[in-house]
């Protein structure tokens, strides 16, 4: 009957939310490598601990779903800004676009709709373990806005050669991987207050201190 099947088809939609919401958990608390798929079944109250192979035939698909879904929010939110930028008579400042890199990865959690954020600590685990996945699920789709930010940012570093700014970039990656990681870890510990971190300055704080590094002169010789 048609209403059976669109009763399955939001069954399965639900299913699998459930099922990426437990993975990202997973994948952020333990890593990557340290979760099985009879992990995220179990964590998503599914009896059936084949469900991640039959929604997305392998951890790795799963992974790269979450990544897609996330760098999605963070390229709209980062086109939205550069199209601002585009509107005004004036260019963006170094600031501005360090914030445009920032921001829209920091604020990912506003979307998640978990008691806590975790596609930080997620996205940060991929990067130092397993990178040629991220690059493999971006394409070359999800980050253009950010790979413009880099592009507005290079004039406006005038002091360093061409790969003093890409490793200056490279540094800001970093940066922004482990301390976006560590403030998604602490905001999630209820235990105590984080001050630091709870801060609404916290964020402000971390775009003045990439706009020095980037800012800084030729390292001497």
């Amino acid at each position: 009957m048609p209403g059976s099947r669109t009763g399955t088809a939001a069954v399965d939609v639900d299913a699998r939310a459930i099922l990426k919401r437990a993975a990202r958990r997973l994948f952020a608390e333990r890593g990557f490598r340290n979760v099985t798929v009879r992990d995220i079944a179990a964590a998503a109250g599914q009896r059936n601990h084949g469900a991640v192979g039959y929604y997305f035939a392998t951890k790795e698909a799963l992974a790269r779903e979450i990544l897609i879904d996330g760098a999605r929010v963070i390229e709209a939110r980062r086109r939205r800004l550069l199209e601002d930028f585009d509107a005004r008579a004036s260019p963006p400042t170094m600031r501005e676009l360090i914030g445009a890199i920032i921001m829209p990865s920091a604020e990912l959690a506003a979307d998640d709709g978990d008691d806590a954020p975790y596609f930080s600590r997620f996205l940060l685990d991929l990067s130092s373990n397993h990178p040629a996945m991220i690059m493999e699920a971006l394409e070359g789709r999800w980050n253009i806005g950010y790979q413009r930010c880099l592009q507005l940012l290079r004039p406006l570093m005038p002091q360093l050669t061409a790969p003093e700014r890409n490793r200056r970039f490279v540094f800001m990656n970093a940066f922004h991987g482990a301390i976006l990681a560590q403030r998604e870890t602490l905001l999630a510990d209820r235990s105590r207050g984080h001050p630091i971190w709870q801060s609404p300055t916290t964020l402000e704080d971390i775009v003045e201190t990439t706009t020095a590094m980037l800012s800084a002169p030729r390292p001497a010789k």
